[in-house]
């Protein structure tokens, strides 16, 4: 399985502290990888590096063959990413964003694709309602929407479940499900263990900004145990 998702001794540094502290990562094709850990542990500053939003202090990343430190822009062209704050432009309405979108990404069946996200995550009534004046779950549904809009091969998914109903939330790890069955690879972060457990391929756990464990969820899960087992037993419990 080649590896789409590659880094070596990835480090981000903020003055004294180390958020980041030199991670190593191959995930390949059609994996959904979860990044385990508690706050503040250096999930969201990793997702952050591997899309170009944020400059290593040291160390190398690879995604899709692109090294996201020295090409931001192409990587941010070529995966989808949902944020851990849902933030569409206030100053749009919901359609209009996903408009906006699609011509940034330079998609020919906008309309189409559009209409299929309004539809399938249940908010078709709320595309004319200007961003600002949405509900945090309506927001978290464009945000999603938004990711996918341009069927990328990579997605990193910065927890994709907040302030979304059970139906939804259903709905979501479902199409995530069968995105990763198609050859699409997820990179998600989140604190949530049961949704890591059910739809998880392989998890890395994350404490202090190191990986403290990777493993399949197989291997996670051997002989009954619970993730949650395994992850407190790796952060010492904190």
């Amino acid at each position: 399985m080649a590896a789409v998702i590659e880094t070596h001794g990835l480090t981000r540094r903020y003055g004294d502290l180390t958020a980041v502290d030199g991670i190593s990562l191959s995930i390949g094709e059609g994996e959904l990888y979860g990044l385990l850990g508690p706050n503040g542990s250096g999930k969201t500053t990793s997702i952050k590096m591997l899309t170009g939003q944020l400059q290593p202090t040291s160390g190398t990343a690879s995604v899709a063959g692109v090294d996201p430190a020295r090409h931001p822009l192409q990587v941010k062209q070529a995966v989808g990413i949902i944020p851990e704050q849902e933030t569409p432009p206030s100053f749009l309405t919901a359609e209009e964003y996903l408009q906006f979108v699609a011509v940034i990404r330079d998609i020919n069946d906008a309309a189409g694709r559009i209409d299929t996200w309004f539809s399938r995550l249940d908010f078709a009534g709320q595309r004319d309602i200007l961003c600002k004046d949405l509900s945090r779950g309506t927001r978290q549904k464009l945000m999603f929407a938004q990711a996918f809009l341009h069927r990328p091969g990579i997605a990193f998914v910065d927890e994709p479940l907040i302030n979304l109903d059970p139906v939804i939330q259903r709905t979501v790890k479902d199409y995530m499900l069968d995105y990763v069955a198609r050859d699409g690879t997820i990179f998600l972060c989140t604190h949530v263990l049961d949704i890591a457990e059910e739809i998880c391929t392989r998890v890395g756990i994350i404490h202090h900004g190191s990986i403290l464990s990777d493993l399949s969820m197989d291997e996670a899960t051997a002989g009954g145990q619970r993730l949650e087992t395994v992850f407190l037993e790796a952060v010492g419990g904190a």
